[in-house]
């Protein structure tokens, strides 16, 4: 939550209240981070499409509890398990690693046709911006050149992680208020 928390405040302090027009692609495995990020953007209004191989989608709970969000938001939720249809027209193209802590044995190939490289972003807007939770495989789940086109981004969407989490501290700190 804590990372999404930072990603929705990048996007906001890029986008303003725009943010909510944005069409977000989500491609890779349907981990943690795409989980709350379904929920996430199903609470702030925003239009997320993920794609996953075969196998690999996100929790259905957690996917449930982002389209009962939208219903009051106004954001729209999909899974799909093509990258292509995710990707296309998208604002934001968001990535994480395919082989999370403790999955060293994963198979990484059938999440090839998920890597973020320039021919998949060809299928997105010309002014496209790719965000990734890092650390990131260069290579793998995207390649190095899309990733240093895109790491200023990538590291403000990094360093926002510092700036949210303290609010978040200082709320959970704060004295209650009767």
């Amino acid at each position: 939550p804590c990372q999404i928390l930072s990603d929705i405040f990048t996007l906001y302090e890029h986008y303003g209240e725009n943010m909510n027009d944005l069409k977000i692609a989500y491609v890779g495995d349907g981990n943690n981070v795409c989980n709350t990020l379904m929920v996430g953007a199903g609470m702030f209004g925003l239009k997320l499409f993920v794609a996953t191989p075969e196998g690999y989608e996100p929790n259905a709970n957690y996917y449930k509890k982002a389209l009962e969000f939208t219903i009051e938001s106004g954001g729209k939720v999909e899974v799909t398990n093509d990258p292509i249809e995710a990707v296309k027209d998208a604002d934001i193209v968001y990535t994480d690693v395919w082989v999370s802590m403790g999955e060293e044995g994963k198979s990484v190939d059938v999440f090839l046709p998920y890597q973020v490289n320039e021919k998949l972003l060809s299928n997105a807007k010309d002014s496209v911006r790719v965000m990734h939770c890092l650390p990131a495989k260069k290579g793998q789940e995207i390649t190095e050149d899309v990733f240093e086109k895109n790491a200023e981004f990538i590291f403000t969407q990094a360093e926002n992680r510092l700036h949210t989490q303290k609010v978040l501290m200082e709320f959970l700190f704060r004295e209650p208020q009767v």
